[in-house]
């Protein structure tokens, strides 16, 4: 009896049910999950690893041009539905969702940067309308482009000019 007046009951009631049940659940997690060469997985393993960078890495460098999901798991060697399911495991996010923030990171570095307008910016890193970028881009930063370019540039000019040259960054100003 436990605690509280009430029997625990066993999940099977009657033994030899318990017995073959275990023995067919068993049977099943052997067929499914083969014994492995730790070896062989740790090789395999890194193998994945080093797809999934290289797909990373095409990202990278390609996060201007019109990629979908299809050409990025090409470069991993990899079915897109299985290339997804390994890359959201190894970095937490989706391929789509880290092309759109590798974009607009790249967008507000062009924004406080260079003096481009916000249609040339969104086009620039690979966004094909400017409603859906700026609606991106405000909810990833927290303000419309034209906010955050104001708003960082004015950041700028607090800043003392000798700590602006030796750091290499341009002023508003020039």
């Amino acid at each position: 009896m436990r605690r509280g007046g009430a029997q625990r009951l066993p999940f099977f009631p009657n033994p030899a049910v318990e017995s073959r049940a275990t023995k067919r659940a068993s049977a099943t997690v052997w067929q499914i999950m083969p014994a492995r060469n730790p070896l062989r997985t740790r090789t395999n393993d890194s193998d994945l690893h080093e797809r999934l960078c290289r797909a990373r890495k095409f990202i990278d460098d390609s996060y201007h041009l019109p990629l979908n999901l299809a050409e990025i798991s090409k470069q991993a060697c990899l079915s897109r539905y299985h290339f997804l399911r390994l890359f959201r495991d190894a970095f937490d996010t989706t391929p789509h969702q880290y092309l759109i923030h590798r974009r607009i990171e790249k967008a507000k570095e062009l924004l406080r940067v260079r003096s481009l307008s916000v249609t040339d910016v969104c086009f620039e890193v690979g966004f094909e309308s400017l409603g859906s970028f700026s609606s991106l881009f405000r909810k990833c930063v927290g303000h419309a482009p034209i906010n955050y370019r104001r708003r960082e540039r004015e950041s700028l000019k607090r800043v003392p000019g000798c700590f602006i040259l030796m750091c290499g960054l341009k002023s508003s100003d020039q």
